[in-house]
């Protein structure tokens, strides 16, 4: 992490629908080369969240590379900022190497040689080096999602100065092993300057990975610092109604959650 202008910021974020508020006074910041991780129950807000970060629901109260986000062109922010949600329905037999391309597309409107080499060299970072011709509709879920992060890293690939990346529970359909290669990629990524945003449900592999934890309940902030802070017995009992021991990883230097009822 670095010293310098977040990377993404917000700034007194509050959302309301049918008089109901689904996020009120949110302030946070994301640092190039940090990982974020957003945690809270279902309905806490952090889908909300996401779709304001990526301007869905409206643009206020959002900057993006220092400039107000609803300022910005899609255009250009699409080359700079990812987003891989939960789920991305595919009804075409797309080839898998074609739905990695998709990410090449701000760069450019003519495919090339090299578009393809680093779509290709994307698909080896997730794991899925030899897949290129396979129809993407035969793979399982969690070989979905893969591809559609390597999509993100094509997008991402080769772009100088700040990027973003927002992944949406991208562990949600992965078994244990690829939860974990997925998040030490992330990992990698922040390593390479990337800030990246990651909305987990599981709060000990944000524990592990992330180096700042954000928890919300009922469309407020309640914790927002570095897992060992973030995640104690009471923030996650209000964010969770459900009591937990927090520990001492015994492998790991993070704090490990276990369920106590």
């Amino acid at each position: 992490m670095t010293a310098s202008a977040p990377s993404l910021r917000v700034t007194d974020l509050n959302y309301s629908v049918a008089g109901r508020e689904l996020l009120s006074g949110l302030r946070f910041h994301l640092q190039s080369g940090e990982m974020l991780a957003v945690l809270g129950r279902n309905g806490a807000g952090k889908s909300t969240l996401l779709k304001h970060l990526t301007g869905e629901l409206g643009k206020n109260g959002v900057e993006l590379f220092g400039q107000p986000l609803r300022g910005m062109r899609p255009a250009e922010a699409a080359k700079r900022r990812a987003v891989l949600p939960q789920q991305t329905p595919l009804s075409f037999a797309y080839e898998v190497l074609d739905v990695v391309l998709l990410g090449r597309i701000p760069h450019g409107q003519r495919e090339t040689a090299q578009d393809r080499a680093i779509a290709a060299a994307c698909l080896e970072r997730v794991g899925l080096s030899g897949y290129e011709t396979r129809n993407v509709l035969t793979l399982s879920g969690g070989e979905q999602q893969r591809v559609h992060f390597a999509r993100t890293l094509a997008q991402l690939h080769g772009v100088a100065g700040e990027r973003v990346l927002l992944l949406d529970e991208p562990t949600a359909s992965l078994d244990l092993a690829h939860q974990h290669a997925t998040l030490r990629l992330a990992r990698e990524l922040c390593q390479e300057g990337v800030g990246v945003l990651a909305v987990l449900h599981d709060l000990n592999l944000a524990a592990q990975y992330a180096d700042r934890v954000l928890m919300l309940s009922e469309g407020h902030i309640i914790a927002c610092d570095h897992p060992a802070a973030a995640l104690t017995c009471d923030s996650i009992r209000t964010a969770y109604g459900h009591e937990v021991l927090v520990t001492e990883h015994p492998c790991l230097n993070c704090p490990l959650i276990v369920s106590a009822t």
